[in-house]
């Protein structure tokens, strides 16, 4: 099973939460911790390492906390997971450094793995903190559901 960690998960809901046009500017932990149900240390750690990768502006001070440094539609999924969790790769082999694998020089898939990762970091590349803003719109029959499925396996 392919899974996002609990880090990246909780890193984006924290994003979107910020990315919400009805909410303030800056948030700082306490609050954010209190509006999305997390253990505040959790969302201290998450916000101090988005903000050492450039996604967050910190500010200090009594009226301080934390501000994106992009607009929610200029700043994706795949960015928030690398910031986080490092480069996105589904096998030891497709992060571009060697892995364990004993069998990875004449291994015959790790080429269609490399295909596979690239898809998937391009699926979440596509995805902003905008459209994680938006609701996801109902399919209205289970026809149209199946269309859209078969439309994102075409697209991995």
């Amino acid at each position: 099973m392919l899974r996002v960690t609990k880090l990246a998960d909780y890193g984006i809901v924290l994003m979107t939460q910020m990315a919400c046009p009805e909410g303030q500017a800056t948030h700082n932990a306490r609050d954010l911790a209190r509006e999305v149900q997390l253990p505040l240390p959790m969302v201290s750690k998450i916000l101090k390492a988005l903000a050492r990768e450039g996604l967050l502006n910190s500010h200090r001070g009594i009226k301080g906390g934390y501000t994106l440094s992009k607009r929610p539609a200029d700043v994706s999924i795949a960015e928030i997971i690398r910031a986080l969790e490092g480069p996105i790769a589904i096998t030891e082999c497709t992060d571009r450094t060697h892995g364990d694998c004993g069998l990875e020089q004449q291994c015959p898939t790790r080429g269609n793995w490399h295909r596979i990762n690239l898809a998937v970091r391009d699926a979440l590349q596509r995805i902003t903190l905008a459209d994680m803003v938006q609701p996801v719109p109902k399919c209205p029959s289970p026809l149209l559901e199946v269309a859209a499925a078969s439309s994102l396996v075409r697209m991995l």
